[in-house]
């Protein structure tokens, strides 16, 4: 038997391993999934900026919570945007109204 596919096996472990915390982070079941279709600026942000934006937006209980959140944190990276000469596009889809939708705000 090769050597190669137990490699490429540890490899690949090492790396799910290393990125395990961001991925658990995103992709949480149970909870809305915040991403670049739904979140303005998410190029602009840092990974450890993203995953304090998505545990603001979980903790939100309320629909009107979750519409501040997100125009405090639009109002932000619009300056960040601005400050690096590019446009920050609406989201494709709007999160507090996807989150309310599915029960996550009410």
């Amino acid at each position: 038997m090769s050597k190669l596919p137990y490699r490429f096996l540890l490899a690949s472990v090492a790396v799910a391993t290393a990125l395990g915390g961001a991925i658990a982070a995103e992709a949480a079941p149970g909870r809305y999934r915040f991403q670049q279709d739904n979140t303005p600026g998410w190029t602009l942000m840092t990974p450890a900026e993203r995953s304090e934006f998505q545990n603001r937006m979980w903790a939100a209980k309320t629909y009107d919570e979750c519409k501040a959140l997100r125009a405090e944190h639009r109002a932000t990276l619009q300056a960040r945007a601005k400050e690096q000469g590019v446009v920050l596009n609406e989201p494709r889809r709007d999160a507090c109204e996807q989150m309310r939708a599915r029960g996550f705000v009410k």
